[in-house]
């Protein structure tokens, strides 16, 4: 069944950063490399078999059919049951529960396949030791964590969320770096590369094998001369129409530990649905690196597939780079039980004294689909209710859930400025779609919606009341919120707040408004085709 799910992710166009579905199978965007061209021949292919065998399966099943389409349905009313009394959002069940009752069979069968996401049980057990091990090595801080509470109480109840739910403490004693451009990451990440000493540890949605990395690998290869321990760690899908399949070995051979997430493999991988979008890079437990950018020339506009590209990142230096260690060794440890993992943790989380010119607080976190926390969601939603002046977002994609609706909703209809920010140009017209059938219930209700017309904006960003913001990877969209891996950093009274803010209203300035557009109905059928696609697009 697992070719249903890449049909239908095909069929939508959702967007896998690094790799784009839609375009490839159309032959409107050629594979980076030879190689990613051949991957993707041999998984159709797969799918293709796959199909075959399923439909001679149901062939030679015909006889048994009235017995079958019994089973399925009583199946089908203890699935949707069980579904009914979960936990999950609504926004998630409901699309589950109309597939189920349509298409019993093909329904259950994705469902059990994809729908329960989290994994496997051994992947849960492989991460809940990995965590067990690594989560106790973070401080408590809960001086700093009373401190902030007293000083700003709004962000004090979201910093505690955090810590309580997802283990991560809040710091101080780091400076943070904000860049409104890639390129600027990119640029002071190669600075502080080559000075590394002990370990670089680096983790990424996507790699391209092209200008960008290159220029980083050249770094990396002359930190391996001098003694430095370097790991890379990439998502399989994510870097599949950028990479060789020799990769890993390409980086071995130049003493570069490789691992990959997840490898691609058709009707085989349960665990496909869940990737790693995490983007971090870590140097010597001292320096960390995040934001919204891959490590691939479009990210930096060295090519331009939709116009300019807007990401952004930031910079720590500090105690809480430990957090973002933390987050590192989860993955590259919990990834496989075969290859050769650490023993020693707290070698990579050296204590070394460090006076920060910063007073703000910093705390790194990770999400994962593994623990039924929705982290990245709830950070959002706090942040909106807490918020009293103003809260603004930049998101590639919106496609949100009931609960995230309503928030935003609502902190407009008691007075907040609530704005959000998306592409001007999509990288998938099936996707924009989709997010542009949320605005009319938003801006209905007072929510501002900006386009940003230059381009593709795949920053992930928000800021309120000029006292609290998040950067990282966490898109406003149903995989980045319930399906992936992922890692922001929620920052309090610090210079970089006001920098995100600063960067977002500088660039509304280059955005069309379409408040006013979007607060009139739409035709029905638009709103029929538009309606449809986000009904499903949370199974995806």
């Amino acid at each position: 069944m697992m070719c249903f799910t890449i049909i239908l992710q095909v069929q939508f166009g959702r967007r896998k950063e690094g790799v784009e579905f839609y375009e490839i199978y159309y032959g409107r965007r050629q594979a980076k490399t030879k190689n990613g061209v051949t991957r993707l021949v041999f998984s159709v292919i797969c799918i293709l078999l796959e199909v075959i065998f399923i439909i001679l399966m149901f062939t030679k099943l015909n006889r048994y059919a009235e017995a079958v389409n019994l089973l399925t349905r009583v199946v089908g009313v203890i699935v949707i049951l069980n579904m009914y009394a979960s936990p999950v959002t609504s926004t998630i069940k409901v699309p589950w529960i109309l597939l189920i009752l349509m298409f019993p069979i093909m329904g259950l069968g994705l469902y059990l396949l994809v729908g329960l996401n989290g994994g496997t049980e051994k992947m849960r057990r492989r991460y809940q030791k990995i965590d067990e091990q690594l989560l106790p090595l973070l401080p408590e801080n809960r001086k700093i964590q009373e401190k902030l509470q007293q000083k700003i109480p709004k962000a004090g109840n979201i910093s505690s969320y955090i810590h309580r739910n997802a283990a991560y403490p809040v710091y101080q004693n780091t400076d943070v770096t904000y860049f409104d451009e890639a390129a600027k990451g990119l640029e002071a990440q190669l600075q502080d590369l080559a000075k590394a000493e002990q370990f670089i540890f680096m983790e990424y949605h996507a790699i391209e094998d092209a200008e960008a990395w290159h220029r980083i690998q050249q770094v990396l290869e002359d930190r391996v001369k001098a003694g430095v321990e370097v790991r890379v760690f990439y998502d399989d899908m994510g870097s599949i129409g950028f990479i060789n399949t020799d990769f890993t070995k390409k980086m071995e051979a130049v003493g570069i530990r490789c691992r990959v997430f997840n490898p691609f493999m058709p009707g085989l991988n349960l665990f496909l649905n869940n990737r790693d979008h995490r983007k971090i890079t870590v140097i010597d437990g001292k320096v960390g690196f995040t934001g919204g950018y891959n490590l691939a020339n479009e990210y930096f506009n060295l090519t331009h597939p939709y116009g300019q590209w807007k990401d952004t990142g930031i910079r720590l230096e500090g105690d809480a780079v430990r957090s973002l260690t933390v987050i590192f060794l989860e993955m590259w440890n919990a990834v496989s039980d075969k290859d050769e993992n650490d023993t020693d943790f707290e070698q990579f989380l050296p204590k070394y004294p460090y006076e920060a010119q910063q007073t703000g607080f910093i705390q790194p976190y990770a999400d994962s689909p593994l623990d039924n926390e929705q982290v990245g969601e709830e950070v959002y939603i706090s942040m909106v209710n807490k918020a009293e002046k103003y809260c603004w977002f930049m998101t590639p994609y919106l496609i949100i859930t009931d609960e995230m609706t309503h928030a935003l909703t609502l902190a407009a209809k008691r007075g907040v400025d609530v704005r959000i920010i998306t592409p001007g140009i999509p990288d998938k017209k099936q996707i924009y779609n989709i997010t542009r059938s949320f605005y009319h219930g938003l801006v209905k209700d007072g929510v501002r919606v900006y386009e940003w017309t230059p381009g593709f904006c795949h920053a992930k960003m928000s800021v309120a009341d000029d006292c609290m913001a998040t950067c990282g990877t966490i898109n406003l969209d149903y995989r980045s919120l319930y399906h992936h891996f992922e890692n922001g950093c929620f920052m309090t009274d610090c210079d970089a707040v006001l920098d995100i803010r600063n960067d977002l209203e500088a660039t509304m300035k280059e955005c069309r408004e379409v408040t006013e557009k979007y607060r009139v109905g739409r035709s029905a059928y638009l709103r029929l085709g538009q309606l449809f696609m986000r009904l499903f697009a949370g199974l995806l």
